[in-house]
């Protein structure tokens, strides 16, 4: 009984401080649409928030007013002036997809404590949820959201592959830290290349055996539509469908040849060339903070911890944004990333002094 009121104190303030943050993201937006989105929902987790709120009221709780997490809320309006408007869908999606597996479990789990009129009233809160999430992800592909990740892992890996190899030179290379600068930059180009062009070939192939799963998919439903009834029919059984309703569903189906083509393999896509350039260029923003302080140091050693310090808050920012953007803490991804990050320079940095000791070739 505890661990359920104190699981509904937690959503009556995640519920109170979402109306908040959609009424305070409606009043800075600038697009319409989005605008009226937001204060649509706004007042719909307002009314969750009320739901909770009689739901302890009725147990003998009453409910303080929630504490606002500024942090949030800045960070979520920040995101959506720095990187635009898929970033803040791919984070309030995630929040809404949080919320809905958190809810199910909750009705689930508690069904036997709950009247029937709250059983009912948390069904239409997860229905609200859904309704939420689809928004978002149709603002995700609006807006290409899905490159916020290419900028963010791009720049990850930059930062740490060359983070790591500066200071593997830097012990090979004390008293040259040009030398280890322009060679960290060579180094950064060609991983930039490296990744821009995977990351092409990766979505690109991807889109192109969409394609021909499409065409093969279109093809049968022309040449053979029984076939095809037969093929959607085993889909169906191996996904525990009853044989006798699968075989009256891929009937229908096989009648709406299109339709199922279109539902079975996705349209559109990320665009892999826009894909190439976030990936390759957010790989070169990250070859920048730990290269930067060669150019700038006489010697290898002051430019070395210059260099951890650029890159280690590069990567604690890099954290902050994959934390927001996937609901996790910030301090165990920061933490975390940061941790590795260091953790794989020092191993360079004993792998150059190694390399050093057994070919004799400290500096020049």
């Amino acid at each position: 009984m505890e661990e359920m009121l104190e699981l509904a104190m937690k959503f009556y303030e995640d519920e109170y401080a979402d109306s908040v943050l959609y009424a305070r993201l409606a009043k800075g937006e600038r697009d319409e649409r989005i605008r009226e989105e937001f204060l649509r929902l706004s007042r719909i987790e307002s009314k969750h928030a009320k739901f909770w709120h009689e739901f302890l009221k009725s147990r003998g709780i009453e409910p303080p007013r929630p504490k606002i997490k500024r942090f949030h809320t800045i960070s979520v309006r920040l995101l959506r002036r720095v990187l635009g408007p898929g970033a803040v869908a791919s984070l309030l999606e995630m929040g809404e997809n949080s919320a809905i597996q958190r809810y199910f479990r909750y009705l689930t789990k508690y069904a036997e404590k709950l009247s029937e009129e709250e059983m009912e009233r948390l069904r239409d809160v997860i229905v609200d949820e859904l309704e939420h999430e689809h928004f978002f992800n149709e603002n995700k592909k609006r807006f290409h959201a899905e490159n916020i990740r290419d900028l963010i892992l791009g720049m990850n890996d930059g930062l740490v592959e060359i983070l790591g190899a500066v200071t593997g030179l830097s012990a090979v290379y004390a008293n040259a830290p040009k030398l280890v600068g322009i060679s960290g930059l060579i180094v950064g180009v060609a991983g930039s290349l490296s990744m821009g062009i995977g990351a092409f070939i990766s979505v690109r192939s991807q889109r192109q055996v969409n394609e021909a799963l499409k065409e093969r998919m279109s093809v049968l439903f022309r040449v053979s539509p029984e076939k095809a009834k037969e093929e959607i029919k085993a889909r169906l059984v191996e996904g525990g469908v009853p044989a006798e309703i699968a075989e009256k569903t891929a009937g229908e189906l096989a009648r709406k040849g299109d339709a199922v083509v279109k539902l079975v393999v996705p349209e559109g896509g990320e665009n892999e060339v826009r894909s190439a350039i976030y990936t390759g260029l957010a790989y070169l923003l990250g070859v920048v903070f730990p290269v930067l302080p060669y150019f700038l140091a006489s010697s290898s050693i002051m430019a070395l911890p210059f260099s951890i310090l650029l890159a280690g808050t590069a990567l604690a920012i890099v954290a902050t944004l994959v934390s927001i953007l996937s609901g996790i803490s910030i301090r165990t991804k920061i933490v975390e990333m940061v941790t590795t990050g260091l953790g794989a320079a020092f191993l360079s940095y004993l792998f150059g002094r190694l390399m050093e000791s057994v070919f004799h070739i400290s500096a020049l």
